[in-house]
């Protein structure tokens, strides 16, 4: 019988085939998601220099206090907005959206549009 793939292995073969054509640049970095059950993670990312510049998940001081549960929208939608407003104050207002291969639907496009509208272009 043969074994199908689990969906986490699935989601990083789709991740895999979409990074390589999505690349950070020190003038465009890269916007990266990452999503758990209990927790969202973002991180803008310069594949130059292969160095994180900016982070920001449920985990966060800024963001643990205000929410009950770390794996849901209102939770994306703060991490949106963290990581926006940290990304502007280092002087970074563009950068390519990596969704890390999961679907641009739910929490994933919550962190992306609350990025937006906190001042990031992508």
């Amino acid at each position: 019988m043969i074994n199908k793939p689990s969906r986490n292995e699935q989601r990083e073969k789709r991740h895999l085939r979409v990074r390589k054509k999505v690349y950070g640049t020190a003038e465009r970095p890269r916007l990266n998601v990452f999503r758990s059950n209990k927790h969202m993670y973002a991180q803008i990312i310069n594949d130059d220099l292969g160095v994180t510049v900016v982070a920001a998940s449920t985990l966060d001081k800024e963001i643990a206090g205000n929410i009950a549960n770390g794996g849901n929208k209102e939770a994306a939608k703060l991490v949106g907005q963290l990581v926006a407003k940290k990304a502007i104050e280092k002087g970074i207002k563009e950068v390519v959206f990596d969704r890390g291969g999961y679907i641009y639907h739910g929490r994933v496009k919550e962190l992306a549009d609350a990025a937006r509208e906190a001042g990031l272009d992508f």
